[in-house]
């Protein structure tokens, strides 16, 4: 086994997953997040954490990732959708979402943070 030690700066330059240099480590802004089948710029999360709060109903979530765009560009469409299974009441998600589409979401109580 080889052992190996990483300058401080190194270190510093790294980056966590989900954070950008424009946004703090922590979550500053949170809302009600509506689920829609709709995808504009008024269902737009813009990079959004998802928090579950209900998960009795169910608990998938089909979601279209950051920065993902049609094939021939412009909005994505459903089919660039994800659907992401066995989310838990109470749980964050280690995703960061342009869009939660309605069809195929079964969690409920969801909360978008920034």
């Amino acid at each position: 086994m080889q052992f190996f030690a990483l300058k401080v700066e190194n270190i510093k330059k790294k980056t966590k997953m989900g954070q950008f240099g424009n946004q703090p480590d922590f979550i500053t802004e949170v809302k009600s997040l509506t689920v829609s089948d709709t995808i504009n710029s008024t269902t737009f999360l813009n990079g959004s954490a998802i928090y579950v709060g209900n998960s009795t109903t169910g608990t998938d979530i089909k979601v279209i990732m950051v920065g993902v765009t049609a094939a021939a560009g412009g909005l994505p469409t459903a089919t660039d959708a994800i659907t992401i299974k066995g989310v838990q009441a109470g749980s964050k998600l280690p995703f960061i979402v342009d869009y939660v589409l309605a069809t195929g979401t079964t969690a409920t109580e969801l909360i978008m943070g920034k």
